[in-house]
């Protein structure tokens, strides 16, 4: 097996047996899905005015949940120092890490989220709309939110202080995937922000590693 096989066995086994996986996002994607309805009322017209942001919003913060410790867990216990100096490129050693984040997480929160846009009021013929934009988005999140867990390493407010960089970075790939969906379901051009969105999620898989391994480099000097 190779480096980069064994590296994302890795980070697989140590999400699923120190997180428990999915559980965590996708747990807080249906609690929230079930509390809103009970703030806003459960009117038709109302839920679906607002489902399509309210989903992206939701899971925006549900892929933060599992981002916290993406670095953190390996530069305490110096794993990060051996993954550093191995024979992997760090940028490569951070793609991977990010890869096995949105496996464990990101992914099934895509596949959940058609589920909370239907239950808030989405038509069931924009759930295979909402499962790609989905994928697309929290693949973003992950590579954008593993920049912020990079930077924090050496703080000590690390959660804070990644939040308060990954918020911003958020907004654009909520606004491009809530903006698809929608025009979807009102008849409008839905592929600009589908195509914004993807071209977002590229730009953060393709630079988001680089600035990852810059980061970590920072902290372990």
């Amino acid at each position: 097996m190779s480096g980069l096989g064994v590296l994302l066995r890795r980070e697989l086994s140590l999400t699923w047996g120190a997180g428990g996986g999915p559980l965590l996002s996708v747990g807080f994607l249906i609690a929230a899905t079930v509390l809103f309805p009970l703030s806003l009322g459960s009117a038709a017209q109302i839920l679906g005015a607002v489902a399509a942001g309210l989903v992206w919003v939701l899971l925006a913060l549900a892929s933060l949940l599992s981002l916290e410790r993406l670095f953190a867990r390996d530069f305490e216990d110096g794993a990060l120092d051996i993954i550093a100096l191995g024979p992997l490129p760090l940028e490569a050693s951070c793609a991977v890490k990010c890869l096995a984040a949105w496996l464990t997480n990101g992914a099934p929160l895509a596949l959940a989220s058609p589920l909370a846009a239907v239950a808030l009021g989405e038509p069931v013929g924009a759930v295979p709309l909402i499962v790609l934009t989905a994928a697309l988005g929290s693949l973003a999140f992950v590579f954008v939110g593993g920049i912020g867990a990079a930077l924090s390493l050496v703080s000590r407010g690390g959660a804070l202080l990644q939040t308060l960089i990954v918020l911003p970075l958020l907004i654009p790939p909520v606004i491009f995937g809530a903006a698809a969906v929608f025009a979807w379901t009102h008849g409008l051009a839905w592929t600009p922000g589908l195509a914004l969105l993807a071209a977002y999620a590229l730009a953060a898989i393709g630079l988001g590693p680089i600035a990852m391994a810059g980061a970590c480099r920072n902290a372990l000097g």
